[in-house]
């Protein structure tokens, strides 16, 4: 039954350090994951089916990048630091923040104002930027690097061929960018979730190929693209992309958990992604 191929979003490093430095065995524990979500949210009520219990497999792959996000050092914690110099963050942040209505002004001095920004948001918005901007600001930032990320996602579709693509959050803009970056790519079905792609002065203007005249475009091997995006998700600015994109065929908007949401459990969990699946699923 595995049709699709995923993309992850931001903060997903910790599969990479948990599968001992392996991005192969980082990508095998998220399917195993990804597959537990889609299943419940298509009605399911296990994660397993069938005689013998044998797990329900949707995905074919989750092309894992993460790694390619951070540098060879270890951080004071046992982490590896992000691959980005302190200056390209801040200015991600402040632009990022401009777009949640915060820190209209500030203009520069950003390495003074950082701590002030971050003060001025909830907890939970404070914890999803230290994750979301340091990541943002790696992959575009650092062509090298991009390149890389991008590559990993080309492979993992002209390998497995899937119908469908589902990119969440950071990964829509990769996958994005990679189906663009090679014209043989094809899907007949991508879903984008809590997609930054529409997000001004953060991600909108710095795409690859670059939006003509304020405009994106569908990848031309995609057949359709639906867009899913929660209404308080702060990565999602703007939640709809219509504005932005030309080829978006369906946009919704959805009310996943005032806490919980960005993650890939609760879309992928998301009873909206039912319809648009099931005719590849059969």
């Amino acid at each position: 039954m595995a049709v699709i191929v995923g993309v992850h979003g931001i903060g997903k490093y910790n599969y990479y350090l948990e599968a001992g430095g392996s991005a192969a065995g980082a990508a095998a524990a998220m399917r195993l994951k990804w597959d537990r979500y889609l299943h419940a949210g298509l009605g399911g009520e296990s994660p397993h089916a069938g005689l013998g219990g044998e797990a329900v497999s949707y995905f074919s792959e989750i092309a894992y990048f993460s790694h390619l996000l951070h540098d060879g050092e270890d951080d004071e914690r046992g982490r590896r630091s992000l691959a980005v110099p302190e200056s390209p963050s801040q200015e991600v942040l402040a632009a990022w923040l401009r777009n949640l209505g915060v820190g209209e002004h500030v203009t520069g001095m950003l390495k003074s104002f950082t701590g002030w920004l971050l003060g001025k948001l909830d907890d939970r918005s404070a914890a999803f930027a230290r994750l979301f901007v340091p990541e943002v600001a790696a992959y575009l930032t650092d062509q090298g690097r991009r390149e890389q990320c991008r590559r990993v996602v080309a492979d993992a579709i002209r390998e497995h061929r899937p119908k469908v693509v589902i990119a969440h959050s950071l990964g829509s803009v990769v996958a994005y960018e990679a189906l663009w970056a090679e014209p043989d790519l094809e899907a007949d079905l991508l879903i984008t979730l809590g997609s930054p792609l529409g997000m001004r002065n953060v991600v909108f203007e710095r795409l690859l190929p670059a939006p003509v005249n304020g405009r994106g475009e569908r990848p031309k091997g995609v057949g359709r693209w639906v867009n899913i995006a929660d209404k308080d998700d702060i990565a999602a600015i703007p939640p709809a992309l219509r504005d932005s994109f030309t080829g978006i065929d369906v946009e919704e908007l959805v009310n996943l958990d005032w806490i919980d949401f960005h993650t890939a459990e609760k879309y992928l969990g998301c009873p909206a992604l039912d319809p648009h699946l099931r005719p590849f699923l059969a």
